[in-house]
């Protein structure tokens, strides 16, 4: 299959909506749009890359629509896949899913799933939990 280059237009970000297959100029737009929407917030590292749309031949199929997103953020690279049954279904659950990426990417990737150590094994203790044990005064007898 050949992929054809549907006006590939460069985004202040510098990424390539490509379609493949008989996609209409209405869904590129849309998609253009969308992925214009993520990519080029403000905050956000260089992103490059290309996303491409495709719709299968076979008239069969449950989700003839695919998109995939193969992007760089800064320094990492994110890839993204959707199918849907219909251009813009697929387009919006691209957009979901690339948002998603492209903040974890742009923000460190999981610092929030950072191992924590404990108190007891030389860890710092949470400051609200400190806070909150601080204000209480142990009142049993010795």
């Amino acid at each position: 299959m050949t992929g054809r280059d549907a006006g590939a237009r460069d985004t202040a970000a510098v990424v390539q909506v490509r379609a493949e297959g008989k996609v209409g100029e209405e869904a590129l737009a849309y998609a253009r749009s969308k992925i214009d929407a993520v990519v080029s917030r403000p905050g956000l590292p260089a992103v490059t890359g290309e996303v491409r749309i495709a719709k299968a031949t076979a008239h069969h199929a449950d989700h003839p629509w695919s998109a995939v997103a193969d992007l760089r953020v800064g320094r990492t690279v994110v890839v993204v896949h959707a199918q849907e049954a219909t251009s813009q279904e697929v387009t919006d659950r691209l957009q979901d899913r690339l948002r998603r990426q492209v903040e974890r990417a742009a923000h460190g990737g999981n610092a929030a799933h950072k191992p924590v150590t404990p108190p007891w094994r030389g860890g710092q203790p949470d400051e609200a939990l400190a806070g909150r044990d601080a204000g209480q005064q142990d009142t049993r007898s010795a």
